[in-house]
């Protein structure tokens, strides 16, 4: 396993040419360290942490402020991997400007290499502002947890 950084660039040539990407959920400088030092090539900080960390039952009561104190725990001790971070519920649903500064909070305070919005089409237009202002961003087009939980419950892992 190599020390090298891993990067934007590496992530796009290694999504087309492989090896398969690595991207494991870490709240805290305990697992990242070992995710990293194991050779996870991606980091997530998800907010996820609202049910696995706090024990709640969603998502949704996750802060901006908790989500750039969980990654600052992670990044301080991250070498490899390339660190990305939640945009918890509604820090980005209301504006670009305020997904922006969310986004912008995340990186200065959390020190996240990117972030990462849940919602799909609906989002693109604020990607297209994220990038004009320089922020890596990550789509997800997995479940969305935070945006579906008023309709339906998520299983609590355990």
């Amino acid at each position: 396993m190599t020390t090298t950084k891993i990067t934007v660039p590496a992530i796009r040539a290694r999504k087309t040419k492989g090896p398969k990407l690595a991207t494991l959920t870490a709240y805290d400088a305990t697992m990242a360290r070992l995710l990293d030092d194991g050779g996870a090539d991606i980091l997530l900080v998800g907010d996820s942490l609202g049910m696995v960390v706090q024990g709640q039952p969603s998502t949704l009561a996750v802060t901006l402020d908790e989500m750039a104190y969980h990654a600052r725990m992670v990044t301080r001790v991250t070498r490899r991997a390339h660190v990305v971070a939640d945009l918890p519920f509604m820090s980005f649903q209301v504006s670009s400007e305020k997904a922006l500064e969310s986004a912008g909070k995340l990186v200065k305070e959390g020190g996240v290499e990117a972030v990462k919005l849940e919602g799909g089409v609906p989002m693109a237009e604020d990607r297209a502002t994220h990038r004009r202002g320089g922020d890596p961003r990550h789509g997800s087009r997995g479940p969305h947890t935070a945006i579906h939980s008023h309709v339906r419950r998520i299983p609590r892992p355990g």
